[in-house]
């Protein structure tokens, strides 16, 4: 497991390319092996304006290296300049250089997934990005409503979007873990995009499958409800998924938005 960037308790969040702006932040990244696997082939970042989650796949080490190339090219972007969908796509396609440098036979499924949001302060009005490639997924809690931001690219999705399969019955398809689209399998680096409001009282969750494998929406819901900060939200989540059986490995990042505006209105408040 690699992790790129640190947590923090509060931030203001500036960039040179909207001076006037300002976001106050916090946020908190966990990753745990989990209790039946004995190498954690997630990685997530944690720079701002990029915060993501990589579950890598392969056999041996060879997720471990996948994930952590497509982290360690997204981490590059992170700073105070604006980061555009480009950007990232180059960065997917850097990485996968990366893999079949570092794994041999990486043709022969090596890759990875990758979801996350991307701050986005250039827009007339300031946003996330959110963007995805895989099954791990993106959350937001607003005013107690969970809502999924992302669609899974896997072989149950799609049986469940063309009404072959039920949500229920796609719990315990044999294909669960089967997935469609990842950084490294294939041509496409693609992501699918979608675009947020950056909202103050907003909390969004980005993680791997390991934990929406032994949560349900309505738990995430719960303890993302229930916890006072992002440092608790990500602790609990992970503890939550660890006692129902631990089965993958898990990370997940939440992200507390507490105010946006003017630089001069934020409050500033130190990183701890």
């Amino acid at each position: 497991m690699t992790v790129r960037g640190k947590n923090a308790a509060h931030q203001c969040v500036s960039f040179d390319t909207n001076p006037e702006f300002a976001v106050e932040l916090s946020w908190h990244g966990v990753s745990h092996v989990g209790l039946r696997r004995e190498v954690n082939q997630d990685s997530y970042v944690v720079i701002p304006p990029v915060f993501a989650v990589a579950d890598g796949m392969g056999g041996h080490a060879a997720g471990e290296v996948a994930s952590e190339a497509v982290v360690r090219r997204l981490a590059a972007l992170g700073g105070d300049e604006a980061v555009r969908r480009s950007d990232l796509e180059q960065a997917f396609a850097q990485a996968i250089e990366d893999i079949e440098l570092n794994v041999e036979d990486a043709e022969l499924g090596t890759g990875t997934t990758v979801t996350g949001l991307l701050l986005d302060v250039d827009a007339e009005q300031p946003s996330w990005t959110i963007f995805n490639i895989g099954d791990s997924r993106v959350y937001q809690l607003f005013k107690g409503a969970l809502s999924q931001l992302t669609v899974d690219h896997s072989v149950v999705q799609h049986l469940i979007d063309t009404g072959q399969i039920t949500e229920a019955e796609a719990e315990i398809h044999p294909h669960a873990n089967v997935i469609t689209r990842a950084v490294g399998m294939g041509e496409d680096v693609t992501p699918d995009y979608g675009q947020l409001a950056l909202i103050p009282g907003q909390r969004l969750l980005i993680c791997s499958d390991g934990l929406t494998k032994e949560l349900t929406d309505a738990g995430i819901q719960h303890y993302l409800s229930e916890a006072a900060t992002a440092k608790e939200a990500a602790e609990v989540l992970v503890h939550r998924s660890l006692g129902n059986a631990g089965r993958d490995n898990v990370t997940v990042i939440v992200i507390d938005v507490h105010a946006v505006g003017d630089s001069k209105d934020t409050r500033e408040v130190p990183v701890v």
